[in-house]
């Protein structure tokens, strides 16, 4: 800066000196020079304070039902897509009626005892009993011990996180079953015309269907869910099913207490907790910030390895605000927790389709 400075000053003094002017006309230009700068200064910091450079991280906001007037977003990779088509599934899942009587926490470990569910028998065994509940105890605020809550916390998601997985299993499993035919029926064209929205592939590039249509592992979205609700006790979480902090700005949601008056986001709400874990998959399947969080699990599977919950959670620093921080908590997570150990889980069967996944 002070090289720019000093070069300018001596191309204005040869300036002078190529017109021939005098020593006080000189003085006086330059005084006024000098002036001028001290009087502006003041305005170019003011215009430049009230620029807003910063960019503000939407990657939450995809399946948090942010339609605009035409119905169309600019989330994905270079083209628009429909975000109904995106949306459909779990639309549906978030109108499901449910029963407005929430079940306490000693009901709860009630059912957990009597179907034999804990998560020491879960790490052994590796099978997790099919308990969906639709919403989060009030009670849970109240657990005195951390490790109980969090075990708590634990029993009530993961068999959550384990069936919209199976979904995604059983999909991927027909999918390379198409890929692998030389000829298709209209039934089946018609179900990938059916994922090509759904995934937002409007190229209909299998290729891509096949790197968005997979799984999250189990304990980077644990590690999430305990991340962004205090492990079941936030207000969000509570209020409004909402276990990863999704936005919403045309949709029904809970409007954060410290946010701006401007600001015209709030937290999506969801009617029952599977709503939430499907729109959070969907999210990191489909969003343009996680492209490289799916690539990077893409060549994962193309190496034969497990879907490593430390390697791919580095791909999700833009989740929030706070960047490589929040990936740094979320490892802590899962290390603390030892969440990886329900990575190989299997939720036990519900019907004769999903016996084929255990």
């Amino acid at each position: 800066m002070k090289k720019r400075f000093y070069n300018s000053k001596l191309k204005f003094l040869n300036f002078f000196d190529q017109k021939n002017i005098g020593s006080i006309p000189r003085i006086f230009l330059c005084s006024l020079l000098v002036i001028f700068s001290f009087y502006s200064m003041p305005t170019l910091i003011d215009v430049f304070k009230n620029q807003n450079f910063e960019h503000k991280n939407k990657s939450k906001a995809i399946l948090a039902y942010t339609l605009n007037n035409n119905g169309e977003n600019i989330l994905n990779e270079n083209q628009s897509i429909n975000e109904k088509d995106l949306l459909v599934d779990i639309l549906s899942l978030n109108e499901v009626e449910t029963d407005t009587v929430r079940l306490n926490a000693s009901t709860i470990k009630q059912l957990f005892e009597d179907t034999n569910y804990t998560l020491k028998d879960v790490r052994e065994k590796k099978l997790v009993k099919p308990v969906a509940l639709t919403l989060l105890p009030q009670e849970i605020k109240m657990i005195e011990s951390t490790k109980k809550r969090k075990e708590f916390f634990i029993q009530i998601v993961l068999p959550l996180i384990l069936k919209e997985n199976n979904n995604i299993k059983l999909d991927r499993k027909r999918l390379f079953t198409i890929i692998n035919k030389s000829n298709n029926s209209k039934l089946e064209k018609k179900w990938l015309e059916k994922k090509y929205k759904q995934y937002g592939v409007s190229s209909k590039d299998l290729s891509i269907l096949k790197i968005r249509m997979d799984e999250v592992p189990v304990s980077l979205a644990l590690a999430q869910a305990a991340k962004e609700t205090g492990w079941g006790t936030s207000r969000f979480a509570q209020e409004g099913n909402a276990l990863f902090g999704q936005w919403t700005w045309s949709g029904e949601g809970l409007k954060p207490k410290d946010s701006d008056k401007d600001e015209g986001h709030k937290v999506m709400k969801f009617n029952v907790l599977q709503a939430s874990v499907r729109a959070y998959q969907r999210n990191l399947n489909t969003h343009s910030t996680y492209k490289n969080f799916r690539e990077a699990r893409a060549k994962l599977r193309d190496e034969e390895k497990d879907l490593d919950s430390m390697v791919l959670s580095q791909y999700l620093d833009k989740y929030a605000e706070t960047g490589e921080k929040y990936v740094e908590v979320l490892q802590k997570i899962i290390k603390q927790n030892n969440l990886k150990d329900f990575d190989d889980a299997k939720l036990l069967p519900s019907s004769i389709e999903l016996e084929s996944l255990i």
